[in-house]
């Protein structure tokens, strides 16, 4: 059978190839450049956990030695501390009158000398609130994204099933029932024949304008001048959002900037820009550098080394349609956003994983409308609705004066909504559900409560797998197969053979192996709102498909074929019998 053909190298494009490889299907991924990119600190991206995850995941490598991870994340206002949260602990919480946080309760800014420029002359007055519950919080990777691509060109070096053509920019397409052919002009021109094709090439998707898909929704929705510096900072390793700083002189354009650090002592500053279209000058962005570090410094301008400019523009759009037959869009071709510290990154990668088992089981196994057709229905409601949540606070955030400046707690509810933004949390930033999915299956009464809701991501607790070893969920995911998961305490005390024929295992393990597709028993010792023996369903890209009340071989059975889009229809099982002759 023919490979999936990708067009565009980017992240998602290459995240596709890898997620693709890994399921067994090839693919040849069109690039129109030279095959490397060029070196731009001031262009970087946040990656949150479970993207983070699939990264490392498909590369086999951690990410912490070209990203950061973050310390921590502070927000100020004016002079005072309204938020502070620490990463890989369990602390987060509103900060006290005086600019406490959960690292240091009782030194205002925290820890000593780090903290004494942005904590000290907090207003009492303006803070009421006490300390929020306490969360589990994963710390953000910020990464420049050459770094990523990078990382990820290495991988589908070593990848038999990728092939990666530059200098190739297409200029045609067609389909036909059993394939799609796209022509490529450049040195490599020619003609490449496909199973699929799918569009990863950007906001200016040639793909998206040859199958004549609408691209609609609102230009400039935000500015930001960019400078990446190395400098060495107040409070190394902690991102810092700053509102209304009361160094500000050179204009209204400095009344919101942005630090988020990388690694090697080198940071990204991103200051919120006006409306108007007024170029931001060498003169004006040196000017809003020193006076933005002297005033995070105490007064005078630490020594800092200027590596990179740019100007940042967010759009938000969203194609009418993400599938045209046998043509899929992702990522940027398929939407824009990233108002408000979003990261539409995030979203086309959890593109690819969504699209990625869906092409592998209809390469495999014949081609499954149902199921192809969920992956635009899942993941383009996923994106509208971070779309409307940002439309929705816009306004707010960004409308400039009026009464709702001075009502009560109205500075602490905005700071709430940059910081969701900012840390993938809440309606601006939270990966999506799929509750209203046409693969899920129909309520059963054996349906057990867990905190997780059907369609969303699932908790990464530790599973033991079928060869005794104890691993992340996370890393069982990706692979085309399903996931059971039996929920059983004590389990991780005993080695895997005292307990694999004990209970309910024998049931289990027959009604696994009977399901309609490939799956993959795995036993937890707990899960987060879970009881005993509660079998969860899970899908490869790690969402909920539905927890059970015991063993229901019926259930089970009737949900994994709902989650593969139902029942194969019986000329795909035909083609796909031809296609591997």
């Amino acid at each position: 059978m023919d490979p999936v053909i990708i067009v565009g190298a980017g992240p998602v494009g290459l995240v596709l190839a890898l997620a693709l490889a890994r399921q067994e299907v090839p693919s040849v991924v069109l690039d129109e450049g030279p095959g490397k990119d060029e070196q731009r600190l001031a262009r970087t991206v946040v990656l949150r956990e479970d993207t983070a995850a699939l990264v490392e995941r498909l590369t086999g490598r951690r990410l912490d030695d070209t990203g950061l991870r973050w310390a921590g994340w502070r927000s100020m206002r004016r002079r005072q501390v309204m938020r502070e949260i620490s990463f890989g602990t369990r602390a987060a919480a509103d900060t006290g009158p005086h600019g406490y946080g959960p690292r240091d309760a009782g030194t205002a800014g925290g820890d000593g000398p780090r903290g004494a420029a942005t904590a000290r002359g907090a207003d009492p007055s303006r803070s009421t609130d006490g300390p929020a519950p306490a969360e589990e919080l994963d710390a953000p990777l910020h990464i420049a994204q050459h770094e990523l691509t990078g990382a990820l060109r290495e991988a589908i070096v070593h990848e038999r099933l990728v092939r990666l053509a530059a200098d190739s920019r297409v200029d045609s397409v067609e389909q036909e029932t059993s394939g799609v052919t796209a022509h490529t002009r450049g040195p490599n021109g020619t003609y490449w024949r496909g199973s699929y094709l799918v569009g990863c090439d950007g906001p200016r998707s040639t793909v998206r304008k040859l199958q004549d898909i609408r691209f609609p929704g609102r230009t400039a929705v935000e500015r930001h001048a960019v400078a990446a510096l190395r400098a060495e900072l107040p409070r190394p390793g902690e991102a810092v959002l700053h509102r209304l700083p009361p160094w500000r002189t050179s204009g209204p354009s400095a009344g919101e900037v942005t630090a988020r650090p990388l690694a090697g002592d080198v940071w990204r500053l991103d200051w919120l820009l006006p409306q108007s279209k007024d170029l931001v000058t060498p003169d004006l962005l040196v000017a809003r550098i020193r006076e933005t570090l002297g005033g995070w410094s105490g007064g005078s301008t630490p020594p800092y080394e200027l590596l990179d400019t740019g100007v940042h523009t967010v759009h938000h759009r969203l194609a009418r349609r993400w599938r045209a037959g046998r043509v899929f869009l992702a990522g940027d071709a398929a939407h824009l956003l990233g108002a408000l510290g979003t990261q539409g990154l995030d979203e086309g990668l959890r593109d690819a994983d969504n699209l990625a088992w869906k092409l592998a089981l209809a390469w495999h196994h014949g081609p499954h409308d149902a199921l192809l057709d969920s992956y635009q229905t899942e993941r383009r409601a996923a994106v509208a609705s971070r779309l409307r949540a940002a439309d929705q606070a816009l306004p707010l955030l960004r409308g400039g004066g009026g009464l709702r400046l001075h009502l009560p707690g109205a500075a602490r509810g905005h700071d709430a909504l940059l910081t969701d933004g900012h840390l993938g949390r809440g309606p601006l930033g939270a990966p999506g559900t799929y509750a209203d999915s046409p693969l899920a299956p129909p309520p059963a009464d054996s349906r057990a409560p867990v905190a997780t809701e059907p369609g969303a991501p699932v908790t990464d607790v530790r599973v033991t797998a079928e060869d005794g070893s104890f691993v992340p969920l996370r890393e069982r995911l990706g692979r085309g197969v399903l996931l059971v998961v039996l929920i059983a305490p004590g389990t991780g005390v005993w080695e895997r053979k005292h307990w694999v024929t004990a209970g309910v295992m024998p049931r289990l393990a027959a009604a696994v192996t009977a399901l309609p597709h490939p799956a993959e028993l795995l036993v937890a010792e707990s899960y987060p709102g879970a009881s005993a023996h509660t079998v969860l369903l899970v899908r490869p890209d790690g969402h909920l498909v539905t927890a059970l009340n015991g063993v229901r071989p019926a259930d089970l059975y009737e949900a994994a074929e709902a989650a593969i889009g139902g029942p194969a229809p019986a000329e795909a099982t035909t083609e796909a019998t031809a296609g591997h002759r």
